[in-house]
């Protein structure tokens, strides 16, 4: 005995410029019938919240899936899962497709190669899917983009659930972040980690969604984003504090990704910040507050 309730529709050619757009959703609960073998034409997120079953990949390779987890089918890949007999499972389902999956996909938010992913919180995804189910109301002028825009926050949602490798718990990433301004090649930091190169690439890939490289730079420049605005170091002292030893580098570092010179991002940043400047390097464990008489 199973439950279920699913719509579907169809956005017009205008609403797939939106980057991403959803073609249905689905809330199921019970001993749901096998799905496929079969092979789509779009993606879907499969987040199940309670029981367990089994995923089947095109190799052959069963899978075994515990609540909460996430499976992901992605377009031209064979899949066959099913809940167990005997206890079934709890499930919400979203198809989507647009141009955005792609560069969802190339950040490690959407993962072709991992079709299970434990979950450590499954409640804002099932909250995102929610909303697009109430947006699939009968008569919704708005249907198209609210649905659009509660997939794109999915999928946000799905990324910080996954279990044991959120942000701000993943040992490696702490580890990174940790070690960031010191003078490490990537090689160094492997090894710090126990490992090769090639599985800290991975590791990180999986976790940040980009190359250790790109996340020590996104670190370095973070902290250097802070000290520019918080205090009066010269350029050549923030350059130093984040691990660079050319002012000039970073500098010309610093404005192609940031879209701004550090002089003049810390110019911008004065004009918005109440309170002045000062002087103090602030504790990242105890942040400076800005009370009512300071605004």
């Amino acid at each position: 005995m199973y439950h279920t309730w699913m719509r579907y529709f169809t956005p017009g050619p205008v609403h797939h410029r939106l980057g991403l757009v959803c073609l249905g959703v689905g809330l199921q609960h019970g001993r749901l019938p096998v799905v496929g073998p079969r092979t789509l034409d779009h993606h879907v997120a499969v987040v199940v919240t309670a029981g367990g079953g089994w995923y089947r990949s095109a190799d052959g390779r069963r899978t075994p899936v515990s609540a909460p987890a996430l499976l992901w089918l992605t377009p031209g890949v064979p899949h066959h899962y099913g809940a167990d007999p005997a206890t079934g499972w709890d499930e919400s389902f979203v198809d989507f497709t647009g141009p955005a999956a792609a560069t969802y996909t190339e950040l490690g938010y959407i993962e072709p190669d991992r079709p299970v992913v434990p979950l450590a919180d499954a409640a804002p995804a099932r909250a995102a899917i929610g909303r697009i189910a109430r947006a699939a109301r009968p008569g919704n002028p708005l249907l198209e983009v609210e649905t659009a825009a509660a997939v794109h926050e999915l999928l946000v949602a799905l990324r910080r659930g996954r279990a044991g490798t959120d942000a701000d718990g993943d040992p490696v990433l702490t580890g990174l972040a940790r070690d960031a301004f010191q003078p490490l090649s990537v090689a160094e930091h492997a090894a710090r980690h126990g490992m090769t190169p090639a599985e800290l690439r991975a590791a990180v890939r999986r976790a940040a969604g980009c190359s250790p490289k790109d996340y020590l730079l996104t670190v370095r420049l973070g902290r250097a984003k802070e000290l520019l605005a918080a205090t009066e170091l010269p350029v050549a002292s923030v350059a130093r504090r984040v691990g660079y030893d050319d002012p000039a580098y970073f500098s010309r570092l610093f404005t192609r990704r940031v879209g701004l010179a550090p002089v003049r991002f810390r110019e911008q940043q004065g004009r918005a910040v109440h309170g002045g400047w000062s002087d103090r390097v602030p504790d990242p464990e105890h942040p400076p507050t800005l009370t009512g008489d300071s605004v």
